[in-house]
C-alpha cells in the first residue's frame, strides 16, 4: 500500500521547513503582536480601575466635605434667624417701653388737664352758687 521511497523524506523536509518558514515569518510577528494588544489591553483595563477608584473616591470626599458645607450653612443660617429674631425682640421691647412712656405722659397730661377742668368748674359753680345765693337773697330780701 504504502511505497517508502526517497519522497517521503523530502516531503517531510519540505513540511518542516514549510512550518519553520510559517513560524518565523507569519507565527511569531502574530503571537507577538496578540501579546503586545494583550499587554495593552490590560494595563488600559488596570489604569481605568485605578481611575475608577480614584473617581470613586473623590466623589466620597467631596460628598463629605458638601455635608459638612451644607451642616455648616445650617448652622449659620440658623445664627443669624436668632441673632435678627433677638434685635427684632429687642426693637420690640423698645418700641413697647417707648408707646407705655407715651401712654403714661398722655395719662399724665389728660390728669393734669382734669385737676385744672375740676379747679375750673368749681371755680364756676361757686361763682355761680354765689350769684345764685345773692339773686335768692337778693329777692328774698327785697
Amino acid at each position: 500500500m504504502f511505497d517508502f521511497n526517497g519522497t517521503l523524506p523530502l516531503m517531510m523536509f519540505q513540511f518542516f521547513l514549510l512550518v519553520a518558514v510559517l513560524n518565523a515569518v507569519f507565527f511569531k510577528p502574530l503571537t507577538q503582536a496578540i501579546d503586545e494588544r494583550d499587554g495593552f489591553i490590560r494595563t488600559n483595563n488596570t489604569e481605568a480601575r485605578e481611575r475608577l477608584e480614584k473617581a470613586k473616591r473623590l466623589t466620597e470626599q467631596y460628598e463629605q466635605e458638601l455635608a459638612g458645607t451644607r451642616k455648616q450653612s445650617q448652622q449659620v443660617l440658623a445664627d443669624a434667624q436668632a441673632e435678627a429674631q433677638k434685635i427684632a425682640q429687642a426693637q420690640i421691647t423698645e418700641a413697647q417701653q417707648q408707646v407705655q412712656a407715651e401712654v403714661m405722659q398722655a395719662q399724665a397730661e389728660l390728669e393734669s388737664q382734669k385737676q385744672s377742668a375740676f379747679s375750673e368748674l368749681e371755680k364756676q359753680v361757686d361763682t355761680l352758687s354765689q350769684q345764685i345765693l345773692n339773686k335768692l337773697l337778693g329777692a328774698t330780701l327785697a
